[in-house]
Formats: structure tokens, C-alpha cells, sequence
């Protein structure tokens, strides 16, 4: 009789295509082909681990959850031992739980929290690389250069970034947020929370909290946030952009190596 757990791993997703299997791609170059091709020779059959969401490509993850039905003699600790041996040293399995039959770490989930860092400093960010999108990079992609900014003691307009992303709280329809432009389902999602963390002088952390998101949906709105801090869009443009339902609109995709899925809340 199969057991169902529910895992919670982390992973380093720079070298991954995401989360999930792709049809015609080889299933080592994603984090869910990783996990299944480690259980399927545990268990000598073909697994299925379901997560919570889809990461893109070069996204990383604090807190995914999975569940998986596995039929093994094995204690959930043993089970995680198993995994974080053979695993590859950039994915890791925190928790292993039995979960009931019918829990479902994708429709079952409530909220999820994103977290967006951008590295703010002057120098090179050798150490972070991996994990920030940096101000030097952001303004070569929008074609900023040294462009000088409006006088402020931090080098984005936070204030009117919140402002702006205190529009975007609430049930919208984030069709101008979407990088799917044939998405057939709902585009209508609800944001709870958009917070800002500055991290000494040198990193600014951007929380989002909703109940779900669609595709590129957080990292296109980093990228429009940081086109109000950096001054080339208005803060009370959003609501105009929400009504629009266009994506060209919208501002800029962020780099995917800035974005972290930090929890999933039941």
C-alpha cells in the first residue's frame, strides 16, 4: 500500500530548467526530474512528486513542498537520508512527513512568498552572484547607464515603490503581469502582502505574499517596481497598467537568478 509524503526540499536552481519535466528534455536538467529518477530506483517503479508550483528556469527555492505516494519500508527519516545522499549537493530535503491520502501540495496550497533580492552595492557581488540581480545590471538592461537618478539617500525611490506596489495589493487580474499571452485560465490572482527589506546598504529584498502567481508574474512585477525606483515610470501608473491587461506595458523581466521561493503556507 503506498504512503504519501510530503517533503519540503531547497535547491540552488541555476543550473535546472525549473521545477518541472518538460516533454523532450532530458529530466536531470530539472529539479522535479532529479527527484523522481532518484525514487524510481529506489522503488524499482516509474514515481510521480508533485510540487507545489512551477519555478522557472534559474529560480531557487528555501521551502518547495512535494508530495509523492511511495510504497516502501522505509521511516520518513531514513527516506530523507536516502534522498539527500544520492541527491546532487544543490538540491536538499529538509523534511520528510506522512501526509494524508488525499493531500495535494499544489491544490492544497494557500499562499506562497516569493522573495526578489537586488544587490545595490558598487562592487562586484562575487560571493552573491547566483542569487541577486544587481542595479548595474538592471540599468544596462534598460538602457539606463549611468544615467543620474533624483536626489535620494538610497539609490532607488523606496517610497515610491511602495507606493506603487501597494496598487498591485489585492484581487487583480494580472494579465499585464503574465508572460503567458495565449494563458486560457483565470489571470485573476490576490496578492496579500508586498513588503520591502533593506539589508544593510547594499541589498534591497522585495517579499511577495499571494495565492498564487502566474508565469514570470513576481519577476515582472520587480522588474516594473524598479522602473518607478529608478524614476522612468510614474507610481500611480499601476493601476492603469492592471486595467490595460496588456503585457507590453508592464515593465521589464527580472533576472530569474533573484527570485526565491521562500514558503508555502496551508
Amino acid at each position: 500500500m503506498k504512503t504519501n509524503y510530503k517533503m519540503i526540499i531547497s535547491y540552488e536552481g541555476t543550473r535546472y530548467l525549473g521545477w518541472q519535466k518538460q516533454a523532450g528534455q532530458c529530466s536531470d536538467r530539472t529539479i522535479q526530474g532529479k527527484l523522481e529518477n532518484v525514487l524510481s530506483k529506489l522503488t524499482g517503479q516509474e514515481v510521480q512528486v508533485i510540487g507545489s508550483g512551477r519555478t522557472d528556469a534559474g529560480v531557487h527555492a528555501l521551502a518547495q513542498t512535494v508530495n509523492v505516494h511511495l510504497d516502501i519500508q522505509m521511516t520518513s527519516e531514513q527516506l530523507k537520508d536516502y534522498l539527500n545522499q544520492y541527491l546532487p549537493e544543490d538540491i536538499g530535503v529538509s523534511s520528510v512527513k506522512i501526509a494524508s491520502d488525499r493531500f495535494h501540495s499544489r491544490l492544497n496550497a494557500l499562499e506562497k512568498i516569493y522573495c526578489y533580492r537586488i544587490y545595490l552595492g558598487e562592487g562586484k557581488p562575487v560571493f552573491l552572484r547566483k542569487y541577486v540581480w544587481e542595479l548595474a545590471q538592471i540599468k544596462k538592461s534598460l538602457g539606463l547607464g549611468e544615467r543620474a537618478l533624483p536626489a535620494h539617500d538610497y539609490p532607488l525611490d523606496l517610497s515610491a515603490m511602495q507606493q506603487a506596489a501597494s496598487l498591485m495589493v489585492g484581487p487583480h487580474d494580472f494579465a499585464a503581469f503574465c508572460a503567458n499571452r495565449r494563458m486560457k485560465k483565470s489571470t485573476v490572482r490576490s496578492v496579500s502582502e508586498i513588503t520591502f527589506n533593506r539589508i544593510g546598504l547594499e541589498e534591497l529584498h522585495i517579499l511577495f505574499t499571494g495565492n498564487g502567481f502566474l508565469h514570470h508574474m513576481v519577476r515582472i512585477m520587480t522588474g516594473t517596481l524598479l522602473e518607478v525606483g529608478l524614476g522612468i515610470r510614474e507610481a500611480d501608473s499601476i493601476n492603469q497598467l492592471i486595467q490595460s491587461k496588456k503585457r507590453e506595458l508592464a515593465g521589464t523581466t527580472a533576472a530569474a537568478k533573484g527570485l526565491t521561493l521562500m514558503e508555502v503556507r496551508y
